[in-house]
């Protein structure tokens, strides 16, 4: 039986030679909660065994996080330290792979006031929009992965004994990266294939638009001319492959920012800014987001579609199958990385410019004439189910199933 500590080195071990793929003389960022300082660590030693230049770590910790919340003056939720920007920059512009390790309690921020919240993830993305655009046009690695809080593993399993609920957790992460394999980087290799054999096969047909149908979801998606299905691996500018998600289930395209229209209802909650959002509905008409409705977190959705203009558009179309690895635990973990590694979702924000023929050298200007949305914010919200019906539609009118019954048609 495989131990915990060799779960964890593996899980290091694909963080970093997978997830951000560390070249000799690479420096390497990570940003991770204290709860997350055994993975951390381990992946710091990884980092230099495979010859790192140097390791560069920015700590967070929930409980002063919340403090912020309740007792800093008010203006202080819209500014960002300008140094905190020019790190991040800088160590991009020397070519540097960057590691979020995401452990937040889902429920951090539950009745901070939604404006507190509002104000300081936008001043948080106006200040890193250079650096997000480094992100999403593939100019440097990047890799999301998690690890498990006390009390984000309580969230997830409230009918586990408290003192087995982390370790719950954790066997549940590894399960999802793969790490609990004799050989995670090979298996890692094998989905990475896998998961090109569908976008290969939707590059291929050139769809203008995808129809989603179901019980309590109606919505075309135009797709731009020349968009470009991802998954899995990606490739910076110098040629390297990383892995941006681990766990990834997805593949994903760009919608045109103007043409969607119709309805669209989550299936699972939503974590965004220390609170849940559920049992919501966002309402489109010529891409622009006209209604939203939520029987929980209703004011904090309203704040994110209002964080700018780019906020009422979608960014991102993605297709997971409800029978994927994740769906299949029935393990729903209040966490956007892995729940929406279970579900067809959509991001509400800004475009990867990668996902369009050419994106990656365009300029901001061509790639919003070329339909691409633009937003200082990025959040996925789950809409698939298995009762998801998805047609593809041609240039002439004739429609395919991609989707059947919340699963792959072909």
């Amino acid at each position: 039986m495989t131990s915990f500590n060799e779960k964890l080195s593996r899980y290091a071990e694909l963080a970093v030679k997978v997830g951000v793929n560390i070249q000799p003389g690479q420096p390497l960022y990570i940003a991770a909660s204290i709860d997350a300082a055994p993975l951390v660590r381990s992946i710091t030693q990884k980092a230099y065994e495979t010859g790192a230049k140097q390791v560069f770590v920015d700590w967070n910790d929930d409980t002063i996080s919340r403090l912020r919340f309740e007792l800093a003056p008010e203006d202080s939720f819209s500014d960002f330290p300008a140094w905190k920007v020019q790190e991040r920059e800088q160590l991009a512009e020397q070519g540097a792979a960057f590691i979020s390790v995401v452990s937040q309690s889902p429920d951090l921020l539950t009745g901070i006031d939604s404006k507190r919240i509002a104000a300081s993830q936008k001043a948080t993305g106006q200040a890193l929009s250079k650096y997000r655009q480094y992100v999403q046009s593939d100019k440097i690695s990047w890799t999301v992965i998690a690890a498990p809080s006390e009390k984000w593993a309580a969230k997830v399993f409230p009918d586990v004994p408290a003192d087995q609920q982390i370790d719950k957790l954790w066997d549940a992460i590894f399960k999802a990266v793969r790490a609990d394999l004799d050989q995670p980087i090979e298996a890692w290799t094998e989905h990475d294939r896998l998961l090109h054999t569908k976008v290969d096969y939707l590059n291929g047909k050139k769809y203008a638009k995808l129809h989603y149908t179901s019980p309590k979801t109606d919505l075309e998606v135009a797709l731009p001319e020349g968009h470009l299905w991802c998954g899995a691996g990606s490739i910076n500018e110098k040629g390297d492959s990383f892995m941006a998600n681990m766990p990834t289930e997805e593949v994903f395209t760009v919608p045109h920012k103007t043409g969607v229209n119709g309805y669209v209802s989550s299936t699972k909650p939503l974590s965004y800014g220390g609170n849940i959002i559920d049992d919501f509905k966002v309402t489109f008409e010529n891409g622009k987001i006209v209604d939203v409705t939520a029987a929980h977190g209703e004011d904090v959705l309203k704040q994110l579609v209002a964080t700018d203009e780019g906020s009422h558009f979608l960014g991102e179309v993605a297709l997971v199958p409800h029978q994927s690895p994740i769906s299949d635990s029935n393990i729903l973990f209040y966490n956007t990385l892995f729940d929406e590694n279970a579900s067809n979702h959509f991001a509400i924000g800004s475009a990867y410019a990668f996902c369009i023929e050419g994106g990656k050298t365009m300029s901001q200007e061509e790639l919003l004439k070329n339909g691409l949305n633009q937003s200082i914010t990025h959040v996925d919200f789950m809409i698939g189910s298995s009762e998801m019906d998805i047609d593809g539609i041609l240039e002439d009118g004739s429609r395919e199933p991609i989707f059947r019954g919340g699963n792959w048609a072909f």
